[in-house]
């Protein structure tokens, strides 16, 4: 079994920074792609960033461009999403979620870190 953990989270005033921390335990963490959800209040949940097992295939959605990065270390069992230029509208719970090798769906997901943004 995997658990994910979240840190990182709080609260930032806009064009402030923020670097949201998942550290998973269990071997799995090891086989498959990392991807960091948000949630917000009155909204649908949305896929914010993804990487792949060997850190080389990345994705954002389009108001993550230029401004989040992710990253992990599989030795460490770890995967960061750095956001920068935060804006009023990052606000939200993100959760680190994990797919169980070749799945397309994610199997293991964190309890999530609020971030809030305030102009």
């Amino acid at each position: 079994q995997v658990q994910l953990v979240e840190s990182g989270g709080g609260s930032v005033q806009a064009g402030g920074s923020l670097r949201l921390s998942c550290t998973a335990s269990g071997r799995a963490f090891s086989s498959g792609r990392m991807g960091w959800f948000r949630q917000a209040p009155g909204k649908e949940g949305e896929l914010v960033a993804s990487i792949s097992l060997n850190g080389l295939s990345t994705t954002y959605t389009d108001s993550a461009k230029g401004r989040f990065t992710i990253s992990r270390e599989n030795t460490n069992n770890t995967a960061d999403l750095q956001m920068d230029r935060l804006k009023p509208e990052d606000t939200a719970v993100y959760y680190c979620a994990l797919r169980d090798g070749d799945s397309q769906s994610y199997k293991y997901w964190g309890q999530g870190t609020q971030v809030t943004v305030f102009s």
